[in-house]
């Protein structure tokens, strides 16, 4: 029928079969013109369908545009033109076949399709249509056969058909212009993102991130020149997919749940019923409570199950069609390869085949090749997106439950945990979500492969396989061996970080004591154990690399052996040789994989539980809450009654109370009473059990402990309310910021740390109450807010925010307060006890009712009638919460108010706060006194110095220097590297010898034919391939093993480097920079020079090796090969230069983005309560997904560069292929089958090796750069040495005389002096006091003495000798101070004492009891050995201080330093050292640094500092009769002469009598 169609043969298989074969025209003329055109009107309408649903506005028609349409109508034009001449056409004689006519008017119809096709995209985003490109591709190809035919046709004919002939080779132009202009991509201004208007083959190629790879060789990559990423993967549009599902699937697994507990309760009650009607014996009933024990922790544990994954399936089901087809593919294609290689042997072997056979089959291998190549990396940038979605899904997800789960659910998570769900379990499902498909695809992959070799080699394939299977159980042994390993490993990791990290936080102490020795020692001899444990774990792994490296040898081995020997018949040829060795190619990744796989999937099913049990937790229960904007009362208590767990009784238990709009009431009760739950039930934080609360209006709360933001102060107080200049001012004046303002660098724009760890818990209140009293709320609940503040600040604040005439006059206040001095002032006061309101009225009403609250005032009154004038003015923001507390009865006193006293007080205030002690202070205005101390405020626009903290961390960008590289292979050793590198090469070589033998062997067959193949001959060949692989694993195993030993010694030499160099850097470092970053070189870093960076050399060698040998085989067989490798060469190292600048840089702004989102995650945590109350959850939920896509967009990007590469490495890797068959088929009359097949299979697998090879490349580079880090800190500047060539005399110092001559000081080299020339004469054994406000520079004066900050000016003797002029140890070991915080460390008590082991034990006892605290230490469980727990909390702050007198006692030192050393006791404890110093120091120089007068009154002389200077040095006596800074300083703390002191020895004495309340028992 088609030949009459045409008029000639439609099929003539003859045609092929001659040197020049050809297609018959008809066939070309019909079938190659029908197949594009029918593959393009069969998906037209689908497209314009899509284009007309998803169409945005019409974009403007652009010259890209016109371009295409014009070049489409000339393609028109010209089968206008055809079918013209056909009608017009004359043929005379026969008829025009019918083909004539209808491919005209068939190209007539399709180009009017292409251009209504192109005009219906402009309105789309993406311009270009990939089928349209996919159609023009499949049209030039189809019409190659037809251009070939007609050009030989007008060669044999010039004349025959001129005119169709010249119009088919300019269509044939034109849709060539057309391929090339739709390859380019068409920008749109409403999307920044190329990717979305990237064409087709910009797409599959990843050429649309061409610019983003050579910004990153140019320059560093910054966040700017990352591009956002599209809207379909942004956070807000995933999650709002996802919970859509979410929801449906989880109320299924809740109906699930419900019949679960339902049956159980069922099977319960039916158990119970048996237990009735039988004599309940005495088993039945164990049986029972059995089984309601096993009820109940089946109740908490069971939660509704397996909807994660359903619901993630069905919000990203399209994403896995897609992938999983393309993965199907791609898995079909990669046995294709096997097939075309046989197929070239053949050919080669054969002389008598056709060359374009040849041609056609090394066109295949590359066209299978590049399909291979597209389909793979679409897949894997599909998956790997993928991953990232399914990560941002459950960040999302995990955060925004955070914001609303009940406070029940809420307890059963640490911080830690939550972050955990978010960081780790996201981690691992993305891991997962990444290698799904391999699931199936390796199962797959395994059988393909077995089928096809069966189909080679018959049964012996089995006993390849049977021996792979046989290594799988040896493998899991060894992986489970290593996995013990590591776990002890992160054992003494821990121990060392732990020891690391107090180290690092108690650095000074470290310093005055000269201690660093012992502690490095102590670090060392973990480290030891760690090391023999990496070493032993690396030489398990050298084993497991050993296997590795040997299965595909031993496999091939074998079966070959197996083949050749279970039937003489058999011969090895190259054909199967070769073929059977690419399937066992094939065969190793799938094998590898699945156990990687399946133990991923494992890991992931935990993180799926974890995350399902926290999602499917309850929300907060906000019912009982009613908000009424119409209701007559603020605050409604109807019945109600609130607990915070529904197991326990409730907290608020039936309040009734009524709360009139713009009353101030004050809440009072004593400690527990349940004031705060009070407040919480009001915010809804609490369970309700019966009854409702009525609120009117907005709330804004204040939490006892206040919660503060990391950033600017002036962020914290606004909390995301527009910026109002005034308001604001009255704000910061109003909570008595400003004078704080003026001291913290920077002003409002300082940064306040985590938590607010550079701010006293003072500073924090008032901040806390400022961002209240900013947000212009109707009810402001107010937790304690006046607690951590001193009296006199508290008063202001009172005054001038909560009470009658403060800022907030008119707003309801619900204030809950210790303080009773403010109640006569407020509206109403409500008394609670026990969870119930016992009394509620105004103050005057109270008192003459005469019931608790009076009792309780009565109390407090006579307390403070003797000691009243001594609680004013006290300067230090100390407690205030119990000198006013509600006293019942003082038996009730709370024994952790002082340890809350200290606590607060313990915060850095020392540092910051004590800004309100100023040395001639009256009581004016706090902000007028501290205008006049601290002279002008900073300007805010200018940085100002010191308004960092924290320096930035360095972070290196470009490349990492060869010096790097050098230093760890000088770590490593020369001789070591020459040996390992020697090893890996003679590897190479083996790989190659046992590739040419195999190809010698394979000759044979063309020799012998079976019959005469002579067995020693056979044995000969099996006997030396066998030896050859051994040889390959032996060199393996030496090398991997000799490398394992280098690199733990590496290791080892740069963790003591960096060890030994942090011990010795000076203090100002340890000040300047967070311990979090030194101890991250101790555990990021080193860890990765410890695992990762050996392994990622290791495998760089091999792939490198293996690629070389593969290359050095091909141009064995084809020399010319080498002038190909040239240019290939060429592009493989740019594309690597230019790709992994940007990749590094990629990975680490994604490190950089990614500590934000679990920063703000752990603070949102610790805030809920206030981000509730003031109702800002969508901002906070708002700025978590700003993070995370800030986040992804960096992850999105290194993806796509991963991607960029691979395609592009991927494309060298198959021209090497694709030339290398060239070559074969050129050279066929050189080359015999087995020399094809030996170079070919190689080269199939160059592709996969040169992947790795830059992959590894750039891993290498990233891990690297941990020794790059580690070397920062190894050349970190280090203060003198600690011992010098100048030792002191034995004895020295004998008599403790100090003289400061002109001594000048100060912090760090960009700060003014602390000290300004200081002169002065300590004479032998007097004791000095030194008094000053905060900054006077009184701890400087130690810090010199000790040299932790070394002298800018001027120079100290001790007895006569500089001290600047010997060793640090020297001199440091001769002095002895008590510190201000009394620091100890995780150990023996006798370790904090003595860690050198240099005293008895008699003279440790002896020291103890002088401390006071031998009875203490002699009723311990083991004595002296008691371990000290690592935050200290089973030792009070007063023991802790006596412990370092003891230190102190042990050392008899001729010269002793007291700084601060009793302000953070309670006077009783503070009684005792000072008696203890006055007896046992009396033959010393004492220096005592001091803030309450009366430690120092019975000093020899006062040295009084003011801004680093000396303004009076004399005996108390002399001080006090002249009119200074110093007895102005007396009479503020009550001492009128020097006998006045001896008030303080009865004070001491009441105190340890209990008759004062603990209060009182930190007073100046």
């Amino acid at each position: 029928m088609l030949d009459k169609f045409c008029n000639s043969t439609f099929w003539n298989s003859s045609l092929l079969d001659s040197p020049e074969a050809d297609l018959p025209l008809c066939f070309e003329q019909t079938v190659l013109v029908w197949i594009p055109l029918i593959f393009l009107w069969l998906l037209a309408p689908w497209q314009l369908f899509h284009v007309y649903r998803s169409r945005t506005k019409r974009s403007p028609i652009t010259k890209f545009y016109l371009a295409k349409q014009v070049l489409v109508g000339c393609l028109l034009i010209l089968a206008v033109i055809e079918l013209i001449l056909v009608l017009t056409e004359n043929s005379g004689q026969a008829t025009i076949p019918a083909v004539r006519y209808t491919n005209p008017i068939l190209y007539l119809v399709t180009w009017l399709l292409v251009l209504l096709i192109q005009h219906s995209r402009q309105s789309c985003v993406q311009k270009n249509s990939w089928f349209l490109s996919l159609f023009w591709i499949l049209s030039i190809l189809c019409g190659t056969f037809q251009f070939q035919t007609l050009i030989r046709t007008l060669l044999r004919d010039s004349n025959s058909n001129l005119a169709y002939s010249c119009l088919f080779f300019i269509s044939y132009g034109f849709q060539i212009l057309i391929l090339i202009l739709s390859a380019f991509s068409e920008k749109d201004n409403s999307s920044k993102n190329p990717s979305v208007t990237a064409s087709f083959l910009s797409k599959i190629s990843f050429s649309w991130y061409d610019s983003v790879v050579l910004k990153g060789y140019k320059r560093p990559l910054t966040l700017e020149d990352v591009w956002d990423i599209d809207e379909e993967f942004k956070a807000k549009t995933i999650v709002s997919r996802f919970e859509v599902h979410m929801a449906k699937e989880l109320k299924k697994a809740r109906k699930a749940f419900q019949k679960r507990q339902q049956k159980k309760s069922q099977k319960n009650s039916r158990l119970q019923g048996l237990n009735k009607n039988q004599s309940q014996s005495q088993d039945v009933l164990v049986l029972e409570e059995t089984k309601k024990k096993n009820k109940k922790s089946g109740t908490t544990k069971d939660f509704p199950k397996s909807w994660l994954v359903k619901t993630i399936f069905k919000t990203f089901y399209m994403v896995l069609l897609k992938s999983f087809l393309l993965k199907l593919v791609y898995d079909l294609l990669t046995f294709l390869n096997p097939q075309l290689l046989k197929l070239l042997i053949t050919f080669v072997s054969d002389p008598n085949s056709y060359a374009w056979l040849g041609y056609i089959f090394a066109i295949l291998l590359f066209a299978v090749a590049l399909i291979q190549s597209i389909c793979l990396q679409t897949y894997f940038h599909m998956c790997f997106n993928l991953g990232m979605c399914v990560g941002t899904t459950v960040m999302a997800t995990v955060y925004k439950k955070a914001l609303t789960i009940s406070n029940l659910a809420k307890r059963q998570y640490t911080i830690g945990e939550t972050v955990n769900l978010m960081s780790v379990d996201a981690q691992k499902l993305m891991d997962v979500t990444n290698f799904i498909h391999l699931v199936w695809s390796s199962v797959l992959q395994i059988v393909l492969s077995i089928y096809f070799l069966w189909v080679e080699l018959g049964p012996s394939v089995l006993a390849g396989v049977g021996v792979m299977v046989l290594l799988i159980p040896v493998n899991g042994i060894l992986a489970t061996k290593n996995r013990n390993i590591q776990f002890k490993n992160m054992k003494y990791k821990d121990k060392r970080l732990r020891i690391m990290n107090e180290i690092l936080s108690g650095m000074k102490i470290l310093k005055y004591f000269a201690w660093e020795p012992s502690f490095k020692d102590q670090v060392h001899n973990l480290r030891k154990k760690e090391l023999k444990n990496l070493r032993t774990f690396a030489y398990m792994q050298s084993v497991v690399m050993f296997l590795l490296y040997l299965t595909p040898v031993l496999v091939s081995v074998t079966t070959f052996s197996v083949y050749v020997l279970v039937d003489s018949n058999n011969i090895l040829d190259a054909e199967k040789a070769f073929t059977s060795i690419t399937l066992f190619n094939i065969l190793r990744f799938p094998m590898s994989m699945l156990p990687n796989v399946i133990s991923a999937m494992l890991q992931a099913s935990v993180s799926v539980d974890r995350l399902e049990k926290y999602l499917s937790g309850d929300d907060l229960d906000t019912s009982a809450i009613q908000r009424d904007p119409n209701f007559d009362k603020a605050v409604q208590f109807s019945e109600a009654s609130f607990t915070w767990d529904r197991n326990l009784e409730p907290t608020i238990r039936n309040v009734n109370l009524d709360i009139m709009p713009g009353q101030l009431v004050a809440v009072v009760g004593t400690v527990g009473s349940g004031k705060s739950s009070l407040m919480s039930a009001m915010l809804g934080e609490m369970e309700n059990v019966h009854g409702h609360i009525t609120i009117k209006g907005t709330t804004a709360y204040v939490p006892q402990q206040s919660w503060i933001q990391n950033g600017t102060i002036k962020d914290n107080i606004l909390f995301g309310a527009e910026f109002d200049e005034r308001r604001y001012q009255r704000v910061l004046e109003a909570c008595a910021l400003l004078p704080d303002l003026e001291i913290l660098p920077g002003g409002d724009l300082a940064e306040i740390g985590e938590k607010g760890i550079n701010l006293s818990g003072g500073q924090k209140q008032r901040i806390s109450l400022a961002r209240a009293s900013y947000q212009n709320s109707d009810i402001y609940i107010l937790d304690d807010p006046l607690s951590a503040v001193d009296a006199h600040v508290g008063k202001h604040i009172f005054n001038k925010v909560l009470g009658p005439n403060g800022l907030l006059n008119g707003k309801t206040r619900l204030l809950v307060t210790h303080s009773l001095h403010f109640l006569p002032q407020v509206d109403e006061i409500v008394v609670v006890e026990n969870g119930t309101i016992l009394e509620k009225g105004s103050y005057s009403s109270l008192l003459a009712k005469k019931g608790v609250f009076a009792k309780n005032l009565k109390m407090f009154v006579k307390h403070t009638d003797s000691e009243g004038e001594v609680t004013v003015n006290d300067g230090s923001e100390e407690d205030d919460d119990d000198d006013s507390g509600l006293i019942s009865s003082i038996e009730e006193f709370p024994e952790d108010s002082i340890s809350l006293t200290l606590k607060r007080e313990n915060s850095l205030h020392r540092t910051l706060s004590r800004s309100s002690r100023s040395s001639g202070r009256r009581l004016k205005s706090l902000k007028n006194s501290l205008k006049a101390q601290n002279g002008k405020t900073p300007k805010e626009e200018e940085v100002v110095k010191g308004q960092k903290l924290i320096k930035k961390e360095f972070m290196e960008t470009g490349k990492v220097k060869f010096s790097i590289y050098l230093k760890y292979l000088q770590a490593i050793g020369w001789c070591s590297i020459v040996g390992i590198i020697f090893a890996y090469v003679l590897n190479s070589v083996a790989f190659i010898g046992s590739n040419l033998w195999l190809s010698a062997w394979t000759s044979d067959s063309n020799t012998y034919n079976g019959t005469n193949y002579p067995a020693s001959q056979r044995d000969l060949r099996i006997g030396i391939f066998g030896v050859l692989g051994l040889a390959q694993g032996l060199t393996v195993l030496v090398a991997s093993f000799w490398s394992a030993s280098g690199c733990a010694h590496a290791s080892n030499i740069l963790h003591k480097q960096l060890l030994n160099n942090i011990l010795r850097a000076p203090m100002s470092f340890f000040n300047t920079t967070p311990i979090g970053r030194i101890v991250n070189r101790f555990a990021g870093d080193i860890s990765t020079v410890d695992d990762t960076l050996p392994q990622s050399l290791r495998s760089w060698m091999m792939c490198f090796l293996a690629i070389i040998s593969t290359l050095i085989m091909i141009c064995m067989a084809t020399p010319v090969f080498a002038v190909i490798i040239i240019p290939l060469a060429i592009i493989y190292v740019a594309v690597q230069v230019f790709y992994v600048a940007t990749s590094r840089q990629l990975r680490r702004l994604d490190s950089v983005t990614r500590s934000p989102i679990y920063s703000h995650f752990t603070e949102t945590v610790s805030g809920l309560p206030v981000i509730r109350a003031f109702e800002h959850q969508q901002r906070f939920l708002k700025q978590n997904e700003i993070g995370i896509d800030t986040n992804q967009k960096c992850v999105s990007s290194w993806i796509t560069s991963n991607r960029w590469l691979a395609f592009r490495l991927e494309l060298v890797g198959n021209l090497v292929v694709f030339s290398s068959a060239l070559m074969m088929v050129i050279y066929r009359d050189t080359l015999s089958g087995d020399v094809v097949g030996f170079v070919l299979s190689n080269a199939l697998n160059i592709t996969q090796t040169l992947n790795w090879l830059v992959r590894m490349t750039s891993e290498t580079e990233t891990n690297i750069v941990a020794v790059e880090r580690i070397t920062e800190y190894i050349k970190v500047e280090n203060e003198a040495p600690w011992v010098t060539d100048k030792r002191p005399p034995a004895g020295w110092p004998h008599k403790g005389e100090i003289q400061f001559s002109n001594y000048q000081v100060r912090y760090r080299p960009e700060l003014d002096l602390v000290l300004k020339g200081i002169n002065c004469d300590i004479k032998s054994m007097e004791k000095i006091g030194v008094v000053g406000r905060t900054g006077a520079g009184k701890s400087s004066l130690t810090n010199c003495l000790f040299r932790i900050l070394e002298a800018a000016g001027g120079h100290i003797t001790i007895d006569g000798i500089d001290i600047a002029s010997i060793g640090l140890h020297d001199l440091r070991g001769k002095l002895t101070i008590i510190p201000q915080d009394p620091v100890l460390f995780s150990g023996s008590l006798r370790m904090n004492l003595d860690p050198f082991n240099n005293y008895s034990d008699e003279e440790i006892w002896r020291a103890l009891e002088l401390a006071h605290l031998k009875s203490f230490v002699a009723g311990l469980q083991h004595g002296l050995s008691r371990e000290v727990s690592e935050a200290e909390d089973n030792l009070s702050i007063g023991q802790r201080q006596l412990l370092c007198l003891g230190r102190a006692l042990l050392r008899k030192s001729k010269i002793l330093v007291l700084d601060e050393a009793t302000a953070a006791v309670d006077l009783e404890t503070d009684h005792l050292i000072q008696t203890t110093i006055r007896n046992e120091f009396s033959h010393c120089t004492v220096i005592t640094i001091a803030h309450r007068l009366h430690t120092i009154m019975d000093s020899d002389k006062i040295m009084v500092l003011d801004n680093g200077n000396i303004v009076e040095y004399g005996s108390p006596e002399e001080l006090l009769e002249s009119a200074g800074p110093f007895s102005l300083m007396a009479k503020e703390s009550g001492i009128e002469n020097v006998n006045n002191t001896a008030f303080w020895a009865a004070a001491a004495r009441d105190a340890g009598a209990g008759r004062l309340s603990p209060g009182f028992a930190s007073v100046t």
